[in-house]
């Protein structure tokens, strides 16, 4: 990857973070350098401060981290884009965006990841985990179950009931997907071939 620091006369590029799951774009940015070759290194979003004229790692403080998943960088040469998982809310508001867009959409794909550590750290605890080491044959008689109850609830008027268990539906297919092992992309990218 080479960077233009050189086309702006300050040496900084913009760094676009967007939430590696969800894609939600969660906040803008600076680098110098040697902050992307910081980033690069130790795999958490450090951004050159130009209000602290410093080097500024996003969590420094606060502990609500931006851990590195994927680096890009655009067409010219003078952007960057950063998908990472971040740790609590981006924004020193509590939000988690900087630009106040609070939404579920895209959040199945932090459901999916949540899913998949309490089953490979075997969280004990967790109904997931126990469900998940029931065998495949539970977890699929589970999903079973869970259509049977949407396809009822389809057929009567109680919207609020109809969407739980559409809700119970999804989240055992994503055990159900993981316990096969697939992701949700893999189902997504089958869809999209489909779709040409």
């Amino acid at each position: 990857m080479k960077i233009d620091f050189n086309k702006e006369d300050n040496g900084l590029v913009p760094v676009i973070v967007q939430n590696n799951n969800t894609l939600q774009v969660l906040m803008l940015g600076y680098m110098n350098d040697i902050a992307f070759l910081k980033t690069q290194k130790e795999r958490r979003v450090t951004f050159f401060s130009r209000s602290k004229n410093r080097l500024w790692t996003k969590g420094e403080e606060s502990g609500n981290f931006l851990n590195v998943n994927d680096i890009q960088i655009d067409c010219d040469n003078d952007t960057v884009l950063i998908k990472a998982t971040p740790i609590g809310p981006t924004c020193h508001t509590g939000s988690t965006s900087c630009f106040r867009e609070e939404t579920a959409k895209g959040f199945v794909y932090e459901l999916e990841e949540t899913i998949s550590q309490r089953i490979d750290e075997n969280d004990e605890s967790s109904y997931t985990n126990q469900l998940f080491r029931k065998g495949i044959n539970k977890v699929a008689q589970k999903v079973g179950e869970e259509a049977v109850e949407l396809v009822i609830e389809a057929k009567d008027d109680d919207e609020n009931l109809f969407k739980n268990e559409a809700a119970d539906l999804m989240y055992h297919y994503l055990i159900l997907l993981k316990a096969k092992g697939f992701k949700l992309i893999d189902v997504e990218n089958i869809l999209k071939d489909r779709a040409r």
